[in-house]
Formats: structure tokens, C-alpha cells, sequence
């Protein structure tokens, strides 16, 4: 093709992220049949309907999945040229940036960051986006700016810098019997009810493990996948299960749970935070992840 609308980049980000007409014109502030005009358009200039209609909603086709994260960053690279200069105060930039963010982060975490913000630095937006991607090759694609969690070993580009290390503890809500009484012993944990918590639904983890090395085995009632649904179910009934001692403290406070040393050797776990070189000197950039070493070392009473 020797002439390329380059608009169109922006219409098959937006149509890609979506899977939506609507949504789409919507987020890039047009009307539904120009998004529309826009999809005919790059149907006949790849070739490929791009998106198809299955029930009441559309579904990328292959070729869609494989143009979806380049296509990303080709539009986000091209906003760059448009963005404010590096010179410009950090705290006053009005950005958005797209964070990937574990369930249980999104609950304990995000809102005190969010208030900070505001204070700091508020023409800073989040958008968070789901796990989901954390298969995918997200950062280096500019589909996310920054993921926090715990990182596995991807990318060897990628930058990862931990914010915390964090045990584990078991929950369960006033009343039960292992929050009262005797001490929590591995035969005791055993013998209650537990919820774990895997978007995979895998019911089988490291206290699994421990328990099996002391020839004892736990009942699991419910397999769940978010923190914040498991931390509910064990405030509703007598059940355990299991969060970090200090991150989780805001919630479990909240709704009034109680908390034990898990009488197991269990690994800790880090939570780190993870972003592409391209974002490493951006001034912007820079100042958010600041501030989120900042917030969850208060949380974690680092500071």
C-alpha cells in the first residue's frame, strides 16, 4: 500500500482493545458509523474481517489477536510524538497509565495510592487492566506501563525492582475456633475447612506440600478467584483462608477478620514492580513508581 491512513492505527487500537463499535467510537470520541466506516476500511486493507459477530458481541479473528499488541504500540508511539515535554513538572503532567495489578493488590493497595495521588500528583489516572495478561508479553508491547505483583521471570529487558517482602497468615473470622484457645497447630489448620484462592481453580499449593511432608492432608470447600471473595466467604462462615500479614491489614481490619501464624515452613512472597526500559527515564513514569515504593513501604510499616 502506498498510501496509509493514519488515522487507521488509531481506529484498530481502539477497535482491538474493545471488541466494540461503539466502545470504540466512544473512546476515541466519534460516532458509532464513522468507527464503523473505519472497520470496512481496514477490513479491505488486511484483508480480513478483523472482528466477527458471535451472539451479541464481536471476537477478534486470528489475525486480530496476532496485529492487536503491535498495533498498541504504533498508536501509543505516535501519541508519544504529542506528549508533553520531559522538561515539563512530572507532578502537574496529566497522563494515564495502564497498571496490571493482582487481585489482592487492587483491594489493599490501590486505594491508599490512589489518595496519594490525588495529593501528589493528581493529573496522574490508573487504569487497571486484568491478569489475564500477564501470559502475554504486555509490557513490552505498551500494553501495560507498569505491573505490580509477583513477577515471574519473563523478559530479560524488562526492569523489576522489589517493593516488598511479605509472610503469610491465616484468616478467619471472630468465633472461630482457631482464633480462639489453643495454640494453631499443624494438626488443628489441617483439620479445618479452608477457601483457597487460583484464577486457574487450582485447589493444590504449597501448604498442600507442607502438610503432605507431616502425612496430614486439608479439606478445601471452595476454590475461588479473587482474594477479595475469599476474605467475604470466611467473614460469612467458618472457614480459612490465607493473606499477607501486613498488606492485607487495611481489609482484614475492615471487615473485622482475625489472623494466626500458619504453623507450616512457607515460603514468603514478594511483591515487585516491573516496567519496559522505553518508560525507565520517563520523568512521569519515574515519579509514579515513587510513590508507589512509597505507599506500599507505609503500608508494610517500612517506614
Amino acid at each position: 500500500m502506498d498510501h496509509v491512513d493514519l488515522n487507521l492505527i488509531e481506529a484498530l487500537d481502539a477497535l482491538l482493545a474493545e471488541n466494540s463499535v461503539t466502545k470504540a467510537a466512544a473512546r476515541l470520541h466519534t460516532s458509532a458509523p464513522a468507527m464503523s466506516r473505519a472497520l470496512s476500511r481496514l477490513r479491505r486493507a488486511f484483508d480480513d474481517p478483523l472482528l466477527v459477530r458471535a451472539g451479541r458481541d464481536l471476537v477478534p479473528t486470528p489475525r486480530a489477536l496476532e496485529l492487536r499488541g503491535e498495533a498498541h504500540a504504533i498508536a501509543t508511539r505516535a501519541r508519544a510524538l504529542f506528549a508533553p515535554s520531559t522538561a515539563a513538572d512530572p507532578r502537574t503532567t496529566v497522563r494515564v497509565f495502564d497498571l496490571q495489578v493482582t487481585d489482592m493488590l487492587s483491594t489493599t493497595f490501590i486505594p491508599a495510592l490512589i489518595d496519594d495521588l490525588r495529593v501528589e500528583a493528581p493529573g496522574i489516572s490508573l487504569r487497571l487492566r486484568p491478569e489475564n495478561l500477564e501470559d502475554t508479553p504486555a509490557l513490552r508491547e505498551g500494553l501495560v506501563d507498569l505491573e505490580i505483583g509477583s513477577i515471574r521471570p519473563g523478559d530479560p529487558e524488562i526492569r523489576v525492582a522489589t517493593l516488598v517482602t511479605e509472610t503469610l497468615a491465616g484468616v478467619v473470622r471472630p468465633g472461630h475456633p482457631l482464633a480462639e484457645g489453643a495454640a494453631v497447630t499443624p494438626e488443628r489448620f489441617a483439620a479445618a475447612d479452608h477457601i483457597v484462592v487460583s484464577r486457574r481453580g487450582r485447589a493444590h499449593g504449597p501448604i498442600d506440600e507442607q502438610l503432605a511432608a507431616l502425612d496430614l492432608r486439608r479439606r478445601v470447600v471452595a476454590v475461588v478467584p479473587t482474594f477479595a471473595g475469599a476474605l467475604f466467604l470466611a467473614r460469612e462462615t467458618d472457614v480459612v483462608c490465607v493473606a499477607p500479614t501486613r498488606l492485607g491489614r487495611p481489609m482484614l481490619e475492615t471487615l473485622g477478620l482475625r489472623t494466626f501464624p500458619i504453623p507450616l515452613t512457607l515460603p514468603t512472597v514478594t511483591i515487585d514492580m516491573a516496567w519496559h526500559p522505553r518508560n525507565h527515564h520517563d520523568r512521569t513514569h519515574q515519579l509514579l513508581r515513587e510513590r508507589i515504593s512509597h505507599i506500599m513501604a507505609a503500608l508494610a510499616g517500612l517506614e
